[in-house]
């Protein structure tokens, strides 16, 4: 499995752009399921990140169920779900992600929307 590169410029940090092109990749099917990660040593150091950056990665993918730790066989890309959950959300966040392009969101503003309204508080106060 190869990374892209991540863009230490960029306004995103760096765990996210490694977290969100993981999880996208798994979820179209780019990176199948079963698809073995590299050791979280061996990605930090082919990336030029720290190991905890990248344990910090895996640990939100698994919690989001996107990969699987087997121990000392290493990190998988998961099964999807068989209800079809994951396509739905795919999807979702493909019209929310477009949705946010077409305002002018950058990837960190329509994020802080998401979260905000994740915990069910509101954006930008009353209406």
């Amino acid at each position: 499995m190869t990374v892209l590169p991540l863009d230490p410029a960029s306004t995103d940090p760096l765990y996210e752009q490694l977290r969100s092109q993981i999880a996208a990749r798994a979820t179209s099917g780019e990176l199948p399921a079963g698809t073995r990660l590299p050791t979280v040593r061996q990605l930090a150091v082919d990336l030029g990140i720290g190991v905890r950056t990248v344990q910090r990665v895996y640990s939100e993918l698994e919690a989001d169920g996107i990969v699987v730790t087997e121990g000392r066989r290493g990190t998988f890309v998961a099964s999807p779900t068989a209800t079809g959950a994951t396509v739905d959300a795919v999807e979702a966040a493909d019209e929310y992600a477009g949705t946010a392009r077409r305002l002018g969101l950058t990837l960190a503003e329509a994020t802080r929307v998401l979260e905000q309204r994740w915990g069910g508080g509101t954006v930008g106060g009353p209406r």
